[in-house]
């Protein structure tokens, strides 16, 4: 009897074992730092598997990362070929999204998406602006009346690349995009810091990114339980990567040097006190 007693044993760990909770997140096949890309071997990095890493470390789940083009995640979603989306929003989709019982996520990072113009236009009427580069896909938040009036021409770009350089070579009054993102791409990658200011006179949207499902109840509870719990090692994801640097009016779209000019500033007028 004994050895099927260990046998037993042996059987109910391994049952165990396999019996883990695993999902798979849907993420978007785009470079997006900071908040998230896709590396020269197809691994997804950035802030967000930073951040769902962390929460499968805490909550003792498995967490894999299904890597697909833009288009085809929401249908992956909806399709169960995934079990969760990142990023998403309750405004995005809603026509593909009606009638299924989509669930969200408290937020996860706030953003805006607004309009950069090179800085000598920094300023200028919304009736100036006669045309906008935008990324296929991207949905102009504030724009549309003038698009539908035939007052704003819409340039198509594949992707922020390509439309950093439609704008830089003055082909567009502007370009409109998530504003960390394309600063972080102006400071970093293309080492034109300043080139491109965010305005924020002109129409702009702010937002924040979620995590869905469809029918994951309760991980996504789990999930929201984790955005509380651990608030400050979230934030100090976020300080890392500056997925929410400097979000307020004021600061927002500033090359970095005049953002540590203000810190310097605000440091030792709080020393004088």
């Amino acid at each position: 009897m004994k050895p099927l007693h260990v046998c037993s044993l042996f059987a109910v760990v391994c049952c165990t074992t396999v019996q883990a909770e695993s999902y798979v997140i849907g993420v978007e096949k785009l470079a997006f730092a900071p908040h998230y890309s896709i590396d020269a071997q197809g691994q997804y990095q950035g802030f967000a598997r930073d951040l769902f890493d962390l929460f499968a470390q805490k909550s003792g789940v498995e967490l894999s990362y299904k890597v697909l083009p833009v288009e085809h995640l929401l249908p992956a979603l909806l399709n169960g070929q995934v079990d969760l989306k990142y990023p998403d929003s309750d405004t995005w989709a809603q026509t593909q999204k009606a009638g299924k019982p989509m669930i969200y996520s408290q937020a996860v990072v706030d953003y805006v998406d607004g309009v950069l113009v090179a800085p000598q236009r920094l300023g200028q009427p919304l009736e100036q602006v006669k045309r906008l580069a935008m990324v296929n896909g991207w949905t102009p938040w504030g724009y549309q009346g003038r698009i539908d009036a035939g007052q704003i021409e819409l340039t198509y770009s594949d992707d922020l690349r390509q439309m950093i350089r439609q704008a830089l070579k003055k082909d567009t009054d502007g370009a409109y995009f998530n504003v960390v993102v394309a600063t972080h791409y102006l400071d970093n990658i293309r080492a034109r810091p300043g080139a491109l200011v965010f305005d924020p006179t002109l129409p702009h949207n702010r937002g924040s990114f979620k995590l869905s499902t469809l029918k994951h109840t309760a991980l996504m509870q789990r999930f929201d339980r984790f955005l509380v719990e651990q608030k400050s090692e979230i934030a100090a994801l976020k300080n890392q990567y500056k997925v929410e640097a400097n979000l307020d009016p004021e600061r927002i779209g500033l090359e970095q040097w005049k953002l540590d000019f203000l810190e310097r500033k605000k440091l030792k007028q709080a020393q004088s006190q």
